[in-house]
């Protein structure tokens, strides 16, 4: 057990939520007579169960975490010695050990397996008989055949991946009140673009002032999407790597905030910005998104299955004259960018109340296109919309 020192985090979640996940979780583990749980994640934008459990954040190699039953946790993390950067004593709780192993998927396969070596003698060691695996698509290919072909025979392995998204799924008073602190940061930003967006500007400036203004603002991660093209041509959303594009006079300009607040949880928000006049086609395919988002919304209530949205919106939208929905244009969030529920016909989750949700209508149609994004929280009824900026097109005045 380590001493946690919490005024060296940024925003710790309370060691009474924290114990309240791992009383809910071992509940569902006996259930299934499960004497303990596997956890790998290694991307920091799709961290959230390694978080969920210990509340450590912004993986950049992957960690991974032993739940057993009747003990504390155990951490595996890169790293030896006094090198233990991405799981430091003083920011873990209900750990028993932390473990550092040389971790380099990059590398010979012996440093892509050392992990996983580490938890399976942990599980010979503790003689367990039945592992949940928890979210198998977030391990690195090579810790689960290394696991799971080391202990063929001893252990009998099972998808516990269902029982923790359920619980996952619905957020506590706290977990709300910090997602409410994830969208007032990106209110406050989104609102303060129009001060510093200007032609001659080239997309990664832009993302450049606003990734300093979220940092500042208590900002963990940062993902920022940005699409601009004159009017009458589709601005779209371009990751980082392609925000090449000097902004100009009279463009229309898609700006997708998505990063977490202090706290790690994950809300995002999509407006366009007119360097001047929008054009009666963009305007038109801007409001016919939003009136898609709040459908949607609509539909969120307590009961109602992923399927039965999905295809409600796209009788909808097939109705309003656009193309049928083919992704996920809505979504739950929490420790992760996205989470279930994730609105299509393949995930059985049923709403309930107290569950965070991104609703992100893509819209396209004659050079025209708009992606309205807002976060809602479910309720006994109708949802509510938790970003407060104004579902307009946003024009830059001193354009």
């Amino acid at each position: 057990m380590y001493t946690f020192e919490p005024d060296k985090l940024r925003k710790p979640i309370s060691d009474a939520t924290l114990e309240k996940r791992w009383d809910m979780v071992r509940e569902e583990m006996k259930k299934e007579n499960v004497d303990a749980l596997v956890i790998q994640n290694e991307h920091r934008y799709r961290n959230g169960m390694v978080r969920y459990f210990t509340d450590i954040g912004s993986l950049s190699n992957p960690v991974t975490v032993f739940f057993p039953i009747d003990d504390e946790m155990t951490v595996f993390a890169n790293g030896g010695g006094h090198s233990l950067s991405q799981t430091p004593a003083y920011g873990c709780r209900g750990v028993k050990d932390r473990i550092g192993v040389p971790i380099f998927p990059t590398y010979v396969p012996e440093l892509s397996t050392a992990d996983a070596r580490g938890v399976a003698d942990l599980i010979k060691k503790r003689d367990d008989k039945k592992i949940g695996l928890v979210r198998i698509g977030s391990m690195l290919g090579s810790f689960y055949q290394y696991l799971t072909e080391a202990l063929t025979g001893q252990v009998e392995f099972v998808d516990f991946t269902n029982a923790i998204d359920e619980l996952k799924a619905i957020k506590n008073e706290e977990e709300i009140e910090i997602l409410r602190l994830s969208a007032e940061l990106q209110d406050y930003v989104m609102n303060a673009i129009p001060s510093f967006l200007k032609p001659g500007m080239y997309e990664y400036e832009l993302r450049s002032h606003i990734i300093h203004l979220l940092t500042n603002q208590g900002s963990e991660e940062q993902l920022i999407m940005i699409g601009s093209a004159p009017l009458g041509q589709k601005a779209g959303h371009k990751a980082h790597f392609y925000q090449n594009r000097r902004i100009e006079a009279g463009d229309a300009v898609m700006v997708m905030l998505e990063p977490n607040g202090p706290g790690g949880l994950w809300v995002e928000l999509g407006r366009t910005f007119i360097l001047g006049e929008p054009d009666e086609t963009l305007q038109k395919v801007w409001d016919d998104a939003v009136k898609a988002q709040h459908y949607t919304a609509s539909l969120l209530k307590p009961g109602a299955t992923c399927g039965e949205i999905y295809d409600k919106y796209n009788e909808y939208v097939e109705h309003m004259g656009y193309a049928k929905e083919t992704r996920i244009h809505a979504h739950g969030q929490g420790y992760d960018l996205m989470e279930r529920p994730g609105i299509r016909g393949e995930d059985p989750m049923v709403i309930r109340p107290n569950m965070n949700i991104a609703i992100h209508p893509t819209f396209a149609k004659n050079g025209a296109y708009a992606f309205a994004c807002d976060n809602y929280l479910t309720t006994d009824a109708e949802p509510v919309r938790i970003h407060k900026t104004s579902q307009e097109l946003i024009k830059v005045v001193h354009c």
